[in-house]
């Protein structure tokens, strides 16, 4: 099927986009190997020069790139100039910092003198997904064209405006062509893209089903990769939560993007004697977001990113209601043109109910009520996923003891804002492996030789 952009506001099909035929895309493939042999003699400031020209060309076009996401995938307008501007800081930050992070390390051998320098890969092949079509896309080619590496992307079928934009980008600031290319290709078509000599990593953002089957085909061409899957991740109400600020950020970290976010908080563990006020409060304000237009400034829920996500939320909810689930409100689409589900609360949830496994992306709520601290962190613990988390409560050093028990690749107490581009992204588990942005993000793709230099004769 070709790619499409259709609006899941009305169900309208925009614009279709045929796949790459066979040289076509070879002829992307050999263009970016070609490339990659002069940009990794590229100086950092003369690639600094060519990134931070397209930070500023995002940063100067928001409402352009903004629309076309909005129009695409159904993000609230605000968002989505959220999304923009938070792509050109991260493509700024590393423009910024990049030759520092990668700058030799001065080893100390008990001989002679060592150093650990840093070299770029090659060409990578990324796999990314709508949910934030930008900041996905900004993530990878921020540090990787920084490094020396180019990049051939493929990027979620019903976003493909998204995507020749951000690739129109960087031809605008002048890189060469072949530094980054977007590819219109099938799975089958990316299968033979990872076998190819000429990629030497891959990265992919995605599900843990898109994880597996492309991290075992890189596996068995012996090529390195990073893996940001799913995520379940707790949100932890303690009993000395302060509810005047962890209910708003509930309603943020669930309802951020839809709650189509892999950090998204999804299970909401809250400790028993605070629970009954907690749920009644987090109800009432969810009750009080208003559906409508994503383009409208006033829209508070807006639609979910195609036709096919809220099918197969309702399917989940639909389950979950069948093995004994309670459903406190929501649970259906809206009554209306589009792809609105209801903002649903599920509690009741047993661990034989698949909903205890399911990461549900969207506007569900799991709410789950625990005796006390060591029940939630035993909760928080029980799930498949591992990518982040969150506890609220007035005493930090609690907090931080709990942070430190919770197996995930990131906490945060009395917040959930992970949106910093000097903050390393990634999970365990089903959620993956490697890390996104921060120094960390840099270092996926970028051999480390060792240099070594004695002057003493060869043993014996």
């Amino acid at each position: 099927m070709a790619y499409q952009s259709i609006n899941p506001n009305d169900g309208k099909i925009i614009k279709t986009f045929e796949h790459f035929n066979k040289s076509q895309l070879e002829k992307s493939l050999a263009t970016a190997e070609s490339c990659f042999q002069a940009w990794r003699h590229t100086s950092y400031k003369d690639r600094a020069a060519i990134v931070n020209r397209a930070a500023k060309l995002m940063a100067a076009n928001v409402d352009d790139f903004a629309k076309l996401a909005t129009l695409e995938m159904g993000k609230r307008i605000n968002e989505a100039r959220g999304e923009v501007i938070f792509s050109a800081d991260i493509l700024t930050y590393y423009a910024d910092h990049a030759e520092n992070f990668l700058k030799p390390m001065t080893l100390s051998p008990k001989v002679g003198e060592a150093h650990m320098e840093s070299s770029p890969f090659g060409v990578l092949f990324c796999v990314e997904p709508w949910n934030f079509p930008y900041y996905q896309l900004a993530r990878v080619a921020g540090p990787q064209l920084m490094a020396g590496n180019v990049v051939v992307v493929k990027h979620a079928g019903c976003v493909p405006q998204c995507a020749i934009a951000f690739e129109k980008l960087w031809i605008d600031a002048g890189a060469p062509v072949g530094t980054y290319t977007n590819l219109l290709i099938t799975h089958e078509q990316s299968e033979a893209v990872i076998d190819d000599p000429r990629i030497r990593g891959v990265a992919l953002t995605g599900s843990v089903a898109a994880g597996r089957a492309v991290a075992a085909r890189a596996g068995q061409n012996l090529k390195k990769t990073s893996m940001e899957l799913g995520g379940s991740d707790a949100f932890i109400v303690l009993e000395d939560a302060d509810l005047e600020t962890t209910i708003p950020w509930a309603v943020w970290g669930k309802m951020y993007n839809g709650g189509q976010t892999c950090c998204a908080a999804k299970r909401f563990i809250v400790v028993d004697s605070i629970a009954d006020e907690f749920l009644e409060k987090f109800s009432s304000a969810l009750s009080a977001l208003i559906p409508g237009d994503p383009m409208d400034e006033s829209t508070t829920h807006g639609p979910l990113s195609t036709e096919e996500a809220l099918l197969q939320l309702i399917k989940q909810v639909d389950g979950a209601v069948k093995h004994g689930a309670k459903l406190v409100m929501g649970g259906k689409r809206l009554n209306r043109a589009g792809s609105f589900m209801e903002i649903t609360i599920l509690t009741d949830i047993k661990p034989e109910n698949p909903a205890f496994r399911d990461e549900f992306f969207g506007p569900v709520v799991c709410f789950y009520r625990v005796k006390d601290e060591a029940a939630a962190i035993a909760l928080a613990n029980d799930s498949d996923f591992g990518l982040g988390g969150s506890v609220f409560t007035i005493d930090i050093a609690r907090g931080k003891r709990i942070a430190s028990q919770v197996d995930t690749g990131m906490m945060f107490i009395n917040n959930l804002d992970w949106a910093d581009a000097e903050l390393p992204f990634g999970g365990i588990k089903y959620s993956g492996y490697g890390r996104e942005l921060g120094n960390m993000g840099i270092q996926e793709f970028v051999n480390k030789k060792l240099v070594r230099i004695t002057e003493h004769a060869a043993p014996n």
